[in-house]
């Protein structure tokens, strides 16, 4: 039978379109445009590397602090729509903003505004999942948001590769390419926003105390509590922790991670498209999967799939090697993401879903904390990034039996929960 979205659903999906533009940028132009920046500074190639890896990870971690309180707010009636709206407007006002900075330093204070901004709005987003759909059309719903992402954002990219190409023979300077093309990125976000802005609306929330402020920490207390004891979600969490950090590394450095290796600018740009291109229907093709096969077992292939793309990685010198990496990068990402974001949904109390997914995003959206600093240490330590990126690949073992134990107790859980069911009917 032919799965057919509702009409919220496929807003809640255009979003994932309109923000996919941004990563794009941020793991494709950006790391060039900064590289332009950082060598009229005198920056060294490996020092520019360390530089991208640790503004990504600065990000990541003021991610971390503001994400707990906003997944905390969220879950109160009404906040969801509201703060949503608030960090997509900063974002893509700062992602404007980014093509104006003439001066490196400039450029990684508003970059990390805007970074933090987007994850941000991740945080809520992601969290709306559950609000939008049902349990059992989560996993295809995910893979949708993912896959139609991926395939959505390569008009504006194209569009600005068009931008850039102009720069690159010399035909415009520098900064009125930055300034197009960062300005077609926030004009693409905004628009695919307004969709969910309009329709969405919070099913699942916690009454509004007196004390909203006090309420808030109160709960997010509660939520640490809560995930310490159940089991299956703190697997998970720290399943998630390491898998998908080493999956958005990947995704944020490959780019900067091609360049300090000498490799071509305009075919790693053609090459990362490339990778949006297959990620589209694979993404579609996992999801639909799910139907006959358990997700658990297709997350699992994901995580030893990226585990043997790493290890390419460390061996990569050539730009037709960068070609089989994004090929096989783009198979797999969308697939491990959109999955492990429809799985979270089962195994969470669904009014407290902004703080669960709070600390969800945290753990991976972005270049993530233990993946950027793994990169940005042995760079500085051995300055050979090809080391670097090998040391990445012991995070997928680590993950795959993190999530293997959770999956187990999620298992033993919905048993247990089957077989109660009968004896409180008698």
């Amino acid at each position: 039978m032919k799965f057919k979205t509702t009409t919220l659903e496929k807003k809640w999906i255009w979003y994932d379109v309109g923000n996919s533009a941004f990563t794009l940028l941020v793991s494709t132009l950006l790391p060039i445009f900064f590289s332009t920046l950082t060598e009229k500074a005198n920056v060294s190639s490996s020092g520019y590397f360390s530089l991208w890896a640790i503004i990504s990870m600065a990000a990541t971690v003021i991610s971390a602090v503001l994400g707990l309180m906003a997944g905390a707010v969220a879950d109160f009636s009404g906040m969801k729509k509201k703060l949503f709206s608030l960090t997509v407007l900063i974002g893509a006002v700062g992602c404007t903003v980014l093509g104006f900075c003439v001066h490196w330093i400039w450029f990684i204070v508003v970059f990390v505004l805007a970074k933090v901004a987007y994850q941000l709005s991740l945080v809520i987003y992601d969290s709306m999942l559950i609000d939008v759909t049902t349990p059992d059309r989560s996993d295809e719903v995910s893979s949708r948001g993912y896959a139609w992402g991926y395939i959505g954002s390569c008009a504006p990219f194209i569009l600005t590769i068009g931008i850039y190409l102009l720069h690159y023979f010399e035909l415009i300077t520098l900064f009125p390419c930055m300034i197009m093309c960062c300005v077609i990125i926030a004009a693409w976000w905004i628009g695919w926003s307004a969709p969910v802005w309009k329709d969405y609306e919070q099913k699942y929330y916690l009454p509004r105390g007196a004390r909203p402020v006090k309420d808030c920490f109160t709960n997010l207390g509660k939520t640490f509590k809560d995930i310490s004891k159940d089991k299956k979600v703190l697997f998970f969490l720290l399943a998630f922790f390491f898998y998908i950090d080493g999956v958005y590394t990947i995704i944020d450095l490959a780019t900067s991670y091609g360049e300090s290796l000498g490799l071509d600018s305009m075919w790693l740009l053609i090459a990362l498209l490339v990778t949006q291109i297959v990620a589209f229907p694979a993404a579609l093709i996992f999801g639909k999967l799910t139907h006959k096969v358990n997700p658990v077992i297709i997350i699992a292939v994901c995580i030893c799939a990226n585990f043997g793309i790493t290890v390419f990685a460390a061996f990569m010198y050539y730009q037709w090697q960068f070609w089989i990496l994004d090929v096989c990068v783009g198979l797999f990402q969308g697939t491990i993401q959109s999955l492990s974001r429809s799985y979270f949904t089962k195994i969470i109390p669904p009014e407290k879903s902004g703080e669960y997914f709070s600390l969800y995003d945290i753990l991976g959206k972005g270049a993530s904390i233990l993946g950027t600093a793994i990169a940005a240490i042995v760079t500085i330590a051995t300055d050979n990034q090809h080391i670097e990126v090998g040391a990445l690949s012991v995070m997928f073992p680590i993950g795959l039996v993190f999530f293997i134990i959770s999956a187990r107790m999620q298992k033993k859980s919905e048993k247990a929960l089957t077989e109660a069911i009968p004896c409180e009917d008698k």
